[in-house]
């Protein structure tokens, strides 16, 4: 089992587009399945300030727990 309590198989993987920034490093993503979800930072991308914009595309990693919440994991090109 990974440090963080989930394990890699059950981790799913989505890219997105940010649509609104909101206080407290979360954002408000549409994922390509046209879904809207909450996403937050990674504790990595908080570490070494990655700016996030809304029109910015990135990666997120959701648990099949709860598909509304997501963890911001890289910004992409």
């Amino acid at each position: 089992m990974s440090p963080s309590g989930a394990k890699n198989d059950q981790i799913i993987k989505k890219d997105g587009r940010v649509i609104e920034a909101l206080p407290n490093a979360f954002f408000k993503i549409v994922l390509e399945d046209n879904r809207e979800i909450m996403g937050f930072l990674s504790g990595k991308m908080r570490m070494n300030r990655i700016t996030i914009l809304p029109g910015d595309r990135v990666s997120v990693e959701m648990t099949p727990y709860d598909e509304k919440k997501g963890r911001i994991v890289y910004r992409l090109k």
